[in-house]
């Protein structure tokens, strides 16, 4: 069994690495530094109900993050780390949310061991540094769904109030889907118990009032700034209501065909992505799930009182709903990754803490053993071969790490099954490289943190500086605390401190007799790494200079 003194030694080490992540990763170009910029803007404009992006009338997610990270802000300055703080309490909240919900129904290992799973799994390492509006959506909807149950097993007014309200602050986070995940969740268990008379209790009517009173202020804010003003355009498309977007077009317009953004459509792109994100305990959720589902087949699909199907029916259904949507991002399953831990969790249960899986038990732990050697392997080369600048006795630690991981997956003296000392090893260890080293080194060849660097500590005047055509970047305006206008090579006027790719420098010498370099910076997209790019050898080709010039006639 797991010991309170090792779960709690496991949980401090996965703080420890989210706050790695925190302080010493710059935020990552397109959505955790725009949500950031936002969030800045906000303050400066002292506009708390209508939001702008560089100047411009914003359309795309609901305020929550923006307040709270706003309100960080506020209290501790204008800081990455500021901005990631409320996110980093939503991820502990879902951890701590999946353990009361998995207790409600199981034993205490069994809740314990969900918390720990959904902890160490690397989405979690991931969206507490790379911050959207994902980590406090899974906390929202956790959150509701643990205190829904509370309230259907034991009556009490506060769980219900509690819950409705978890579901407002996620509607205000990423809208309806809040909602339908609790939904999906409980809906599914009411149907395998064949408790119909809970689909038509009176309170729900209570509930949709308390909600609808909470997204009054996130309303009127909507209505005074696009259903007042018809017409704005948002990504080329004119917006009629902003309540209707928000309500309708941004959830359901990616079924009907609405919504803007159509891409990644793959029914198995969300799986193909858990195969990382959900590491190291993947294999155990797919064995675990397809386990539940022959279960409730053999069960004829009907539940006894101490079965339940919160998490599985909660799972499958919004997979199945948000994977048949025109536009999927990797992070939108996040959302119910606490369930997947609660499942994965009561196979891990079965597999290393009785004696039904002998067989099953040692090959899992030899593949699983095999495949923590491959990822520890995959960092030392990552550390050692692509970035001169990683000092080497980095590589080093890492090697002996590998050492460490043989110790642990041969040692009979651990506490743990060894499946579970490697596998909570691996995940951790490799993140806190990743956090201080690998990460902090792909940010430097990221455009915008680089020049906003660069103006900060040289005192440019900003108010100089203008941006040829695009923009350089979310972090640029972030870091430098300030919006830089765009501008057309023909609206540049001698004096300007210009922004831009190097080769449109012909461009501006067609009107300036006088281009003075004052800062380039060689860039890639670091979201999007490839073989050439971690190759010394064929870098140079990947990157696309951009050059601060002073511009005279």
């Amino acid at each position: 069994m797991i010991k309170k003194n090792t779960a709690i030694f496991i949980f401090t080490a996965c703080a420890i690495t989210y706050l790695l992540g925190m302080f010493c990763i710059r935020l990552m170009d397109i959505d955790a530094a725009q949500y950031a910029s936002i969030s800045r803007e906000m303050l400066e404009r002292k506009s708390y109900l209508q939001f702008f992006d560089l100047g411009n009338d914003y359309l795309d997610k609901p305020p929550m993050l923006f307040w709270l990270s706003g309100l960080s802000m506020k209290i501790f300055g204008v800081h990455d780390w500021a901005y990631r703080l409320p996110s980093f309490f939503f991820a502990w909240l879902s951890v701590y949310s999946t353990y009361r919900l998995a207790l409600l129904f199981y034993k205490r290992d069994i809740a314990v061991l969900s918390a720990l799973v959904l902890a160490t799994c690397q989405a979690l390492f991931l969206i507490t540094h790379d911050v959207r509006t994902d980590t406090m959506l899974m906390g929202w909807v956790i959150f509701s769904i643990w205190q829904l149950a509370a309230w259907y097993q034991h009556k009490k007014a506060i769980n219900f109030l509690l819950a409705f309200l978890g579901i407002a602050g996620g509607m205000m986070t990423k809208g309806p889907i809040a909602l339908m995940v609790p939904v999906f969740a409980l809906g599914s268990h009411f149907v395998l118990r064949r408790e119909w008379r809970q689909f038509f209790r009176w309170e729900y009517i209570v509930g949709i009032i308390i909600i609808a009173i909470a997204l009054i202020p996130m309303s009127i804010g909507l209505y005074k700034q696009f259903d007042l003003h018809p017409g704005k355009l948002i990504n080329g498309d004119p917006i009629k209501s902003g309540l209707r977007f928000y309500y309708w077009t941004q959830s359901f317009g990616r079924y009907t065909g609405e919504n803007h953004f159509k891409e990644m459509n793959d029914f198995t792109f969300l799986l193909q992505n858990m195969l990382w994100s959900f590491l190291p305990w993947i294999i155990f959720f797919l064995i675990g799930l397809v386990l539940d589902i022959i279960g409730v087949i053999q069960d004829r699909f009907k539940l006894s009182n101490k079965q339940e199907w919160i998490s599985t029916g909660g799972f499958i259904i919004t997979y199945c709903i948000i994977g048949r949507s025109q536009a999927q991002l990797p992070h939108y399953i996040f959302i119910v990754f606490p369930l997947a831990a609660i499942i994965t969790a009561k196979f891990l249960y079965r597999l290393l803490f009785t004696h039904e899986l002998k067989t099953l038990k040692k090959i899992l732990t030899g593949f699983h053993g095999f495949i923590f050697t491959l990822l520890w392997i995959a960092v030392i080369i990552l550390l050692v071969y692509p970035f001169a600048s990683i000092p080497k006795y980095v590589g080093g630690i890492a090697a002996l790490c590998l050492i460490v991981l043989f110790i642990l997956f041969y040692s009979e003296k651990i506490k743990l099954p060894h499946v579970l000392a490697t596998g909570f090893f691996t995940i951790i260890g490799i993140n806190v490289f990743l956090n201080t080293a690998l990460y902090p080194t792909l940010l430097s060849f990221q455009k915008g943190s680089a020049f906003a660097d660069y103006v900060n500590q040289n005192n440019i005047d900003k108010n100089r500086i203008v941006m040829l055509s695009e923009n350089v970047g979310h972090s640029f305006s972030f870091y430098s605390q300030h919006i830089y206008p765009r501008r057309s090579s023909a609206q540049i006027q001698s004096g300007d401190l210009v922004i831009a790719r190097k080769d449109s420098l012909p461009v501006m010498q067609q009107r300036f007799n006088n281009i003075k370099l004052i800062k380039q910076v060689n860039t890639f997209g670091v979201t999007g790494l490839t073989l050439p790019f971690l190759n010394p050898a064929t870098r140079e080709k990947e990157l696309t200079p951009y050059v601060l010039v002073r511009v005279m006639n």
